[in-house]
């Protein structure tokens, strides 16, 4: 005698050669809920929920624990019944893993990407900004700042703070005065040796190049502040309020490109999990259908 299924029996065929009914409602059931909830969470944790209410996005996480501990609670129910518990407990480790996925995949994909993006969007645009006049104080709010015409990296004050990666830094100047402060940097990574005029971050050899994207890396911001300050002692200068930008031409399109790689990732993501998930039920389809043969 078979045990009954409770996903039910009506929705079920027989493999030729095999005694265990496969159930067309279990496998549609854990071929999509899984994914339906990895998209749910993913998406909620990648984009601006989880920046304007970031508690609802948790709670998507809640929510999906929450129905991987009720198809755990069914498959028990089952057992008790003498049904069959095998596709309740696929289900409940399917709800779990896409749920946990979803969670760290979506808070990744929003800290790269799409949280910079968003902090870019609120920040003010300021044009025809004046190393010389204007003071990092005045800017603290400053997202895409457009330099005066005479704008310039000074690459022969460029420096680098060693910190396993190489932090490196250099004044944005006008070109025919000399500053009483040197607020604005370029910064980069890796892009310098940390000798003197020795400099390629950025679009530092584009000469149509006049403009910043501040850096909104909080874990980077440190190191650089560190670069300043040897720039300070190495070629006594001053800087009272360093801000630090990425050197672009065009930070309006280098802002976007967050937003792209941020809907480029959920994309992929979301293939991903749908293409994993099936591979899971269809193992499962083949490994079920095996423990019923004589």
């Amino acid at each position: 005698m078979h045990r009954h299924d409770s996903y039910g029996a009506d929705n079920s065929i027989f493999m030729p050669g095999k005694r265990r009914r496969m159930n067309l409602v279990a496998v549609c059931t854990n071929l999509f809920l899984p994914w339906f909830v990895f998209c749910g969470i993913f998406s909620l944790m990648s984009f601006d929920i989880h920046y304007w209410a970031p508690a609802a996005a948790k709670a998507s996480i809640v929510a999906g624990l929450l129905l991987a501990t009720i198809a755990g609670f069914t498959s028990y129910l089952a057992k008790r019944q003498d049904a069959d518990p095998a596709w309740h407990n696929f289900a409940t480790l399917a709800l779990l893993i896409a749920t946990i996925l979803a969670a760290v995949l979506g808070d990744m994909n929003y800290w790269y990407n799409m949280h910079t993006f968003y902090d870019l969007g609120n920040l003010n645009t300021y044009p025809s900004v004046s190393p010389q006049r204007e003071k990092g104080q005045q800017l603290m709010d400053a997202g895409r700042v457009y330099f005066a015409d005479g704008s310039t990296l000074d690459t022969k004050k460029a420096i680098a703070f060693k910190n396993n990666d190489l932090y490196c830094v250099a004044p944005i100047t006008n070109a025919k005065h000399q500053l009483d402060s040197y607020d604005f940097w370029a910064v980069g990574i890796n892009c310098c040796s940390g000798v003197s005029s020795d400099f390629r971050c950025g679009e530092y050899n584009n000469p149509h190049a006049r403009s910043g994207l501040r850096l909104m890396r909080d874990d980077q911001r440190p190191f650089f502040r560190l670069a300043v300050q040897q720039a300070e002692a190495a070629y006594n200068i001053k800087s009272t309020h360093p801000l630090f930008f990425y050197w672009l031409q065009d930070p309006i399109a280098e802002m976007n490109s967050y937003r792209d790689d941020g809907f480029k990732y959920f994309l992929l993501g979301i293939f991903a999990h749908f293409g994993f998930n099936a591979f899971c039920v269809a193992c499962a389809v083949v490994g079920f259908s095996k423990i019923g043969r004589n």
